[in-house]
């Protein structure tokens, strides 16, 4: 049996709901500690944006909150859930694979449960691939539910049958849902959920629903508890933080947002993403310029150089557009550093195309840039559309993006060689306990010596060496 919808609640009484089954499942995972001896334990595998890795971070709160002691292998957990992304082809790939290995798991070990959750489940081919070929699984649930695992992982404790519980849309947003944040001095927020740009190769829209913002006293509430707690550094997150607040009564704009975040006690950086450049206003960059605590980072993909591209795209902005606001911005920001995304082999695109978004890569100067190969995403426009690009063509043009992309990301660190720059440590290196890693204000990442003891301090480091991709120093 699936047991395809549980329950409906109104949204004042959603979580509140949940902790009655999160105490249920206290008590069974108490009485299996008596049985056994042992307490049970969960993994969960994420995959995709920093949206998801947040979820996982709610996810891992509830399961806590229960009873659940967090395992470092998903072969050794009672409980598997993997958050899934399918902006690309390959992540779906990965998920069935490792899908594929739990069923051996799952049969040494009776107590295991696998559940699958994100951006993956809210289509309706991998709904009838599970439902086929995974019967295993024991819960599936999409991006608008996640609050309710509580509910769904006692619904089949209860009666040992897969629950199947998808929605096609959001039914309000939920707050103070538990969460085990992966840094105690560093946090993601959620402003905003969902999209409305829909771009002609995007599935987030599909399956993460129309944009919807969060109040803001709730967004500030939520800021202030984490610098009670010592962090000190906040991502907010968004699909696109820029149209933050437009659906809101009164409207606020992310501006205004900005500027209150930057005004709380304690919190010492503000970073954000993603930002849509058809939507970032001279409002917003004067107020980056003005926050004292906002990074001079910025995250601006522009995709596509070709005008004819960025239209099929649907990006609703044009080459010299892009090229424009990067100049007011840096007028306003001499010392920001910008990262982007870019994609290759979009259906139609030909060398001229290319070249222009080579011409935008040589003229911007990116410090980080995320270069893709076109996915054809099921249920978008751009998958049905004439002339997709064949593999030989656009692996050649990626290798030309890369290199690139790589050339000036060498060219702006080599300007960091000598300098100072204050690093918040975040991690030990894996290779070398004495090597420590951290970034800059302006997201540089740098290594040098230095222990776990200083692990969410602030520290000034010189540098002393480039490495394309991350910087080498010596603490002063």
């Amino acid at each position: 049996m699936n047991i395809d919808k549980i329950n409906t609640e109104t949204e004042a009484n959603k979580f509140s709901k949940q902790t009655e089954y999160m105490e249920k499942i206290k008590r069974y995972l108490s009485d299996f500690e008596q049985d056994t001896g042992r307490k049970q334990t969960y993994f969960v595998f994420t995959t995709g944006c920093q949206m998801n890795a947040h979820d996982s971070e709610k996810i891992a709160g509830m399961l806590e909150e229960m009873g659940f002691l967090r395992s470092l292998t998903e072969e050794d957990a009672d409980f598997v859930i993997y958050n899934t992304c399918c902006i690309r082809e390959n992540a779906e790939v990965k998920i069935y694979g490792r899908l594929g290995r739990l069923k051996h798991f799952k049969k040494t070990n009776k107590n295991m449960k696998i559940a699958l959750c994100g951006c993956m489940t809210q289509q309706d081919v991998v709904i009838e691939k599970l439902r086929k070929s995974y019967k295993y699984v024991d819960i599936v649930f999409g991006t608008f539910n996640l609050y309710k695992l509580p509910e769904l992982l006692y619904t089949n404790l209860e009666t040992n049958e897969t629950v199947f519980d998808i929605w096609k849309e959001e039914k309000g947003i939920v707050e103070n849902i538990p969460t085990i944040l992966e840094y105690p001095f560093k946090a993601s927020v959620n402003i905003s959920y969902g999209c409305d740009n829909f771009c002609s190769y995007c599935i987030v829209p599909y399956v993460r629903g129309r944009e919807r913002s969060r109040k803001k006293e709730d967004i500030l509430n939520e800021i202030k508890c984490l610098a009670a707690s010592g962090i000190k550094e906040i991502v907010l997150l968004g699909q696109n933080v820029n149209s933050y607040g437009k659906n809101l009564n009164p409207p606020v704009s992310f501006a205004q947002l900005l500027r209150e975040i930057n005004e709380l006690d304690g919190i010492e950086r503000i970073r954000f993403m993603t930002s849509h450049p058809k939507d970032l206003s001279d409002e917003l960059i004067l107020a980056m310029k003005e926050c004292s605590k906002v990074c001079n980072y910025l995250h601006l993909p522009f995709q596509a150089g070709s005008n004819a591209i960025l239209e099929k795209m649907n990006r609703k902005y044009t080459k010299e557009k892009y090229l424009e606001l990067i100049n007011k911005i840096r007028s306003q920001i001499p010392d920001i550093l910008l990262s982007t995304d870019i994609m290759v082999g979009f259906p139609g695109e030909t060398e001229d195309d290319f070249l222009d978004t080579l011409d935008v890569v040589n003229t911007v100067g990116f410090s980080t840039a995320f270069t893709f190969i076109y996915s054809k995403r099921t249920g978008t426009p751009a998958a049905v559309m004439d002339n997709q690009i064949d593999e030989k063509t656009v692996k050649d043009r990626f290798n030309r993006l890369v290199d690139a992309v790589n050339k000036k990301i060498y060219e702006i660190h080599s300007g960091f060689v000598g300098k100072t720059l204050n690093i918040l440590v975040e991690d030990v290196s894996k290779q070398d306990e004495n090597i420590v890693s951290g970034r800059s204000e302006n997201n540089c990442l740098v290594h040098f010596p230095g222990n776990k003891d200083i692990i969410g301090q602030t520290v000034p480091v010189k540098i002393t060496g480039n490495k394309t991709f991350y910087l080498i120093g010596e603490r002063i």
